[in-house]
């Protein structure tokens, strides 16, 4: 009998998810021996109907397993929703000449209750047969056959769910294994040391990299051992910063020193990210430890030699001065001149120094790249301990060595007038400084209060264009001035990129 939906490709595949040649169905033969004693049948089968065949997965009352499917009665009680009965086959056309009828076992009843997958293919029948007439099955017999055809269908798609589960388990671990052979093999190829920890930070992986490095035994450093790998003076440290990672979620970045199978202690930059599932939960954490030994050393050595240069820089300045100073007790004519070179090139001195301190101690407590530092060294010849003549307020800039020099001639060009014509010469006078971020340009204020009026000069002096050269030819920035009655005030825009060359890189 020909099929004409689902496909015949569409049920044979669907058939072989079942599994049905792999073991005994004991359950169903319980099945078939009650189904045959409720119907009052000799004969009971589940038949399962393939492309030429009909097989046998439970039988009571036959011993042949399978038949060929075009003398199968099962095939075309398969494709309706309810109970398929013959009263007599012998009398009827499709059946009178089917050779199960005409010869053994000689059906003359049949009923079958159909079996349907899942997905509503048809793939056979629970059926009941006798070798005389008769008129049908009762209602209860009926409705008991149906029940327990449902019943099988129950059975075998629990079976090939069951199946396809364990299919996706192995699939689902074989290709869980591969991945971890693939990353094992892309992580023992890394020149970095790779490891990875669960999500309470419980070490469970290092690469051979790891073992290469350390020289340790493997396993040796699971769960908390790895802090002992690290220097004493960095055990402490780095297990801080870790436990914050683990409690925030956050980057875990460190450099300490880990001890090398040779015994020393070599300087590594450990990192570490989380892994998230979908719902933001960490579920591993992937780290890396990197020798940057010999990077240390390197920088130390260059940061060795930009203190030396420093100190010979600053001890240019000191001999400059000196020489302005000897030039000016030889030519008493250029004293003032000379007394204002000296000071400018002081002031040039002290910026360089706390920009690029010569020493540890020489440098600032509050870092190398704070303007209000640069500041506080050019004013603090203005300042008493008591009476703070010169106040810096606002927020703070950072600066670098590229703009500390024309910064350090402005400020100073500015605080030398105020000294000689504006507020600092008046013991009541005081110089406010604020600074603030505007878009990408940094405002700084001048501000001069109680001292004496003040005018604009009738002719522009050498200070005056020195600071319009510090301001618009070497920062890229514009100056406006403002001679009031009660002070000077001076407004300065400079790109906060002409500031440090990492606010440059930002831009």
């Amino acid at each position: 009998m020909a099929e004409t939906s689902p496909t015949m490709t569409d049920r044979l595949a669907l058939l072989r998810e079942y599994d049905l040649d792999s073991v005994e169905f004991a359950e169903l033969d319980e099945i078939t021996a009650f189904a045959s004693a409720l119907c009052g049948t000799p004969t009971c089968l589940v038949s399962i109907v393939e492309d030429e065949r009909q097989r046998f997965l439970a039988r009571t009352g036959l011993d042949v397993s399978e038949t060929p499917r075009d003398v199968s009665f099962c095939a075309h009680a398969m494709l309706g929703d309810q109970l398929f009965t013959i009263p007599d086959a012998a009398l009827d056309a499709r059946f009178a000449d089917n050779a199960l009828v005409t010869g053994p076992p000689h059906i003359r009843f049949y009923a079958g209750a159909p079996l349907i997958s899942a997905e509503g293919i048809p793939l056979g029948a629970l059926c009941v047969i006798d070798y005389v007439p008769r008129e049908g099955l009762t209602p209860l017999q009926s409705q008991g056959l149906m029940l327990l055809g449902r019943q099988v269908s129950a059975f075998l798609e629990a079976r090939r769910r069951d199946r396809l589960q364990l299919r996706d388990a192995e699939i689902r671990a074989s290709a869980l294994k591969d991945s971890e052979i693939r990353f094992q093999t892309l992580a023992d190829t890394m020149p970095q040391m790779v490891w990875s920890t669960r999500p309470d930070g419980y070490h469970d992986y290092y690469n051979a990299r790891w073992y290469e490095f350390t020289g340790m035994p493997t396993g040796s450093t699971d769960g908390e051992e790895w802090n002992g790998m690290f220097h004493p003076d960095d055990q402490a440290n780095a297990w801080r910063h870790w436990d914050h990672s683990l409690q925030t979620g956050e980057p875990y970045e460190i450099e300490y020193r880990l001890r090398h199978h040779s015994g020393q202690y070599r300087w590594t930059l450990g990192r570490a990210l989380p892994i998230r599932d979908e719902t933001g939960n960490i579920t591993r954490w992937f780290g890396t430890c990197t020798d940057i030994h010999e990077r240390k050393r390197e920088m130390e050595e260059r940061e060795m030699i930009a203190h030396e240069l420093s100190h010979r820089i600053k001890n240019i300045f000191s001999v400059i001065a000196g020489l302005i100073g000897l030039s000016a007790r030889e030519r008493p004519e250029i004293s003032d001149v000379a007394d204002q070179l000296r000071d400018r090139v002081t002031a040039l001195g002290r910026a360089h120094d706390y920009v690029r301190p010569h020493s540890a101690d020489s440098a600032s407590a509050i870092g190398q790249n704070s303007l209000f530092g640069v500041l506080e060294q050019l004013f603090e010849p203005y300042q008493s301990a008591d009476n703070k003549r010169i106040a810096i307020t606002g927020e703070d800039q950072v600066v670098d060595d590229r703009s500390a020099t024309p910064l350090a001639l402005l400020f100073h060009e500015l605080a030398t007038n105020a000294a000689k014509y504006g507020a600092l010469s008046d013991l009541r006078g005081r110089v406010v400084v604020e600074t603030s971020s505007q878009d990408d340009m940094c405002v700084m204020h001048w501000r001069e209060e109680g001292g004496p009026p003040v005018a604009a000069p009738v002719q522009t002096g050498f200070g005056s264009r020195l600071i319009s050269l510090s301001v618009e030819r070497q920062l890229g920035g514009t100056i406006e001035r403002d001679w009031r009655s009660d002070g000077l005030n001076v407004i300065l825009n400079i790109p906060t990129r002409a500031m440090s060359r990492d606010a440059a890189k930002k831009a």
